[in-house]
């Protein structure tokens, strides 16, 4: 039997597989930062009642399962861990304290699908996404 999670009303299992990059695709994800975003994104995650079941933080994207409550929409989630983890950029590595307008880290957009059914092989393609990348760019080559 699957384990759902509960509100005073509901039981739910509600995860997503959301994909967003760095403005203009930088190679930006690396070192302290990498390790910083890590826990950055699960504390954010956990403000608003969800959890990272899964996550992979490439150097030019980040891949995450992300498990959100039917109360929230996708959006204001993913909003909210952007906003809030280039706020905590700036902070920790741009040394900015305040007056963030203007600052800019991640892209506009971002990819979500739903996971259903599938969790253990998007948890997979999640936890190999280098190897997966690896093997796309060999392919690329072969033309």
């Amino acid at each position: 039997m699957k384990e759902y999670q509960s509100l005073s009303h509901t039981r739910w299992d509600c995860k997503y597989h959301i994909v967003f990059i760095p403005k203009y695709r930088k190679k930006l994800n690396y070192g302290a930062l990498r390790k910083h975003l890590g826990e950055i994104f699960r504390e954010l995650a956990k403000q608003r009642g969800c959890s990272v079941v899964e996550g992979h933080l490439m150097i030019d994207h980040v891949h995450m399962c992300l498990s959100v409550p039917p109360k929230y929409s996708v959006s204001n989630v993913v909003g909210f861990l952007k906003g809030k983890s280039a706020i905590s950029i700036a902070r920790h590595f741009g040394g900015r304290q305040r007056n963030f307008t203007g600052e800019v880290f991640w892209a506009r957009g971002y990819f979500v699908s739903t996971v259903g059914l599938d969790e253990e092989m998007v948890r997979a393609y999640i936890r190999n996404q280098e190897q997966e990348d690896e093997r796309y760019d060999q392919m690329k080559l072969g033309l």
